[in-house]
């Protein structure tokens, strides 16, 4: 591996993926020219909808697919010049459980580690029995483990080679509330330790707690990859709720009506784009339409808002 830590751990550049039909059926095209960095030392949130082209870049990166055309590197080594280094700096946890039933975790990270050809005096299974809160269940058979507890052992079976780049592909998909904040902690000690973390997840309340940065994919492009503030910055729009001493009559007079406003559980609700208009004026137009305000809030926009206005 290269001596200079790498500005991103991942880059794809120009990437595509064209599946070829079989017999009458049409080609695939999976991912078209994509071009996405992944910076050292992040969370980052790779999101899209179902066939967007997440599960074919990550399958690439773990060298299970193969790329039509374009460059990708793992921690700065490029996958075709030098794959087996650049596959040693990568740990993939899929979204399949996949543990022997009658290996104990102990036992599970000793065999991984030897795939991985760890020697013995460098294995640090302990430590990531520890690391992932499975230390009193090191000498059980995995059967027995919840399934909370079988998604921490697959964070630590990746982990066994010391790898820098973790790839969480729905890691908390079917999993309690509970279990998905104990696998949160776990991320986020990982992070700390100087883990690059990429996610991927349908559950968008995940990708707002945990990522630093966002990059949303659609039909095989990436329309999106900024910071999450400024992702959630990018949607603009927020919405001001407001009660009346007395309720409006329906329907809105048109001085309601013309500001975009609803009348929804017992509150005048009204969206407005911050660059162009503001919270003052609007109540003041509101005033002036004959209403007296008797309490506010406002809310923010967030991602659920920012990957559906994207992906629609």
């Amino acid at each position: 591996m290269s001596k200079t830590l790498p500005d991103n751990a991942i880059e794809a550049i120009k990437l595509d993926k064209i599946y070829q039909a079989q017999g009458k059926g049409e080609s695939k095209h999976a991912l078209k020219s994509l071009d996405l960095n992944v910076p050292r030392g992040s969370v980052f949130g790779l999101l899209g909808p179902n066939g967007a082209g997440k599960s074919t870049f990550i399958n690439i990166l773990a060298g299970m697919v193969i790329k039509t055309s374009g460059t990708a590197k793992i921690w700065g080594i490029d996958i075709d010049k030098d794959s087996r280094n650049a596959r040693s700096a990568i740990g993939i946890v899929p979204q399949e459980i996949s543990l022997d039933a009658f290996f104990t975790p102990r036992e599970i990270l000793h065999v991984q580690a030897g795939l991985y050809g760890v020697p013995k005096k460098e294995r640090r299974t302990s430590e990531l029995l520890d690391l992932v809160g499975l230390t009193d269940k090191a000498d059980s058979y995995s059967r027995t483990l919840s399934g909370g507890m079988k998604r921490r052992m697959m964070v630590a079976k990746a982990m066994v080679h010391s790898p820098p780049i973790l790839v969480l592909d729905e890691p908390t998909a079917g999993v309690d509330i509970e279990l998905r904040r104990a696998l949160w902690d776990s991320v986020r000690a990982l992070n700390e330790r100087g883990v690059t973390i990429i996610l991927t997840t349908h559950y968008l309340e995940e990708a707002e707690e945990l990522c630093d940065r966002i990059a949303i994919i659609n039909k095989g492009e990436i329309i999106a990859a900024k910071t999450k503030a400024d992702l959630l910055a990018s949607a603009g729009q927020k919405t001001l709720h407001l009660s009346l001493a007395t309720p409006p009559p329906l329907p809105l007079p048109d001085a309601l009506a013309q500001l975009g406003a609803q009348w929804r559980d017992g509150r005048l609700s009204i969206s407005f784009d911050p660059a162009t208009s503001n919270a003052v004026d609007i109540l003041h137009k509101v005033r002036l339409a004959g209403f007296e305000v008797s309490d506010i809030s406002t809310a923010e926009p967030d991602l659920e808002d920012v990957f559906l206005s994207l992906t629609k």
